[in-house]
């Protein structure tokens, strides 16, 4: 049996390549991520990160660092659900959210990659195999940019092979949002797929009149219209607003996705591999998602999570998030017109440059 022999954890501040921002978070300038490096008894090595925007990573790394060897050394790496519910109720009472499903998250998709390279197969294969090609789109960081630079931005990210986009909505006042999403749509053509993402600004009623405002620009979906908890709220603007919503990317678990989708509040379900419990929660997730006939769409991660919504039948869009590794890892994410190409090497397929992150350690 492939027994677990050592963890080890690393934690770095990101710098971002251009100042970013959202109507949540305000500005960007960097992420902190943690890796985990999971080893076996054979020497083979599965790796697994999270991120945050900018604070409780050092929570995380001391997750990482202290709790998770003292529940997972000598275990059969290969029982990734026995291992999840170990550690899920190891740390569940200081758990079932915040920085331990991130640290989980990490840990999970570290098993995973390393059973996927232990069966020599691409991790999408191993989880189901349905289509290497996963339609893709920009997720735009940009709530403050003028509008000439978010065209610009358009117009890069079109250059790159994207044939979707998503900009981000939320400010003061709502017909500035409309004024711009107005703009976007006049410069990308009838038809073409935009997403607006709000970032859980608004209360259901706000959300309901944006929705209608921003409905004669056809957006594809309304992204996180009002916050997670607000689940009453969810399923209001979708009744009432018009427009299809994503959301997902703050539920923490299996249940919590669970809870909003029975309620119908998304359209969309949009976990995220880094801080939903990870690989085995993701699956899950999307798998329900299918049982009720709803397509599931992804946040962040997006060189994992390709893996992932190639896996399942019931994929809709990748995100390729604005907190890319393209700097850190070898092989970055491939997108031909308008697909994220899953790569066919063994694991998830990301190899990070590892001198190059010591010199960001936080």
């Amino acid at each position: 049996m492939p027994h677990i022999v050592s963890l080890e954890s690393g934690y770095y501040r990101v710098p971002l390549e251009a100042e970013l921002s959202d109507s949540t978070h305000g500005q960007m300038l960097e992420f902190e991520l943690n890796t985990l490096r999971v080893r076996d008894a054979d020497g083979a090595e599965g790796v697994g990160y999270t991120f945050t925007v900018g604070r409780n990573g050092a929570a995380i790394e001391a997750l990482l660092a202290r709790d998770f060897p003292d529940l997972a050394l000598h275990e059969d790496a290969d029982r990734i659900e026995h291992l999840w519910q170990k550690l899920w109720w190891g740390l569940h009472y200081g758990g079932r959210g915040g920085p331990t499903v991130l640290a989980l998250s990490a840990f999970d998709m570290a098993l995973w990659d390393l059973k996927a390279k232990r069966a020599k197969l691409p991790l999408w294969k191993l989880l189901g195999g349905h289509d290497p090609r996963v339609p893709c789109y920009a997720g735009g960081i940009d709530l403050d940019f003028p509008l000439d630079k978010l065209l610009r931005q358009t117009d890069d990210n079109l250059g790159k092979g994207f044939r979707a986009i998503k900009m981000k909505v939320g400010r003061a006042r709502l017909a500035e949002d409309v004024a711009r999403v107005k703009a976007m749509r006049e410069h990308l053509g009838e038809g073409f797929p935009l997403m607006v993402d709000a970032n859980m600004k608004w209360s259901a009623d706000e959300a309901i009149r944006a929705a209608r405002a921003f409905a004669p620009y056809q957006p594809v979906w309304l992204e996180e219209p009002v916050i997670p908890d607000d689940v009453a709220g969810h399923a209001r603007v979708v009744r009432e607003g018009g427009l299809p919503v994503a959301a997902g990317e703050n539920l923490r678990t299996l249940w919590e996705f669970k809870h909003l989708i029975a309620t119908g509040g998304v359209t969309y379900p949009e976990p995220d591999v880094t801080n939903c419990g990870g690989v085995t929660a993701f699956i899950k997730i999307a798998h329900l998602a299918e049982a009720f006939n709803l397509p599931v769409t992804s946040h962040g991660a997006h060189d994992v999570t390709v893996q992932l919504l190639a896996a399942v039948p019931n994929r809709s869009y990748l995100e390729a998030h604005g907190f890319g590794l393209d700097r850190y890892i070898a092989e970055p994410l491939k997108i031909e017109e308008g697909y994220a190409l899953a790569p066919d090497r063994p694991g998830h397929g990301i190899e990070f440059d590892w001198p190059g992150l010591d010199a960001i350690r936080a």
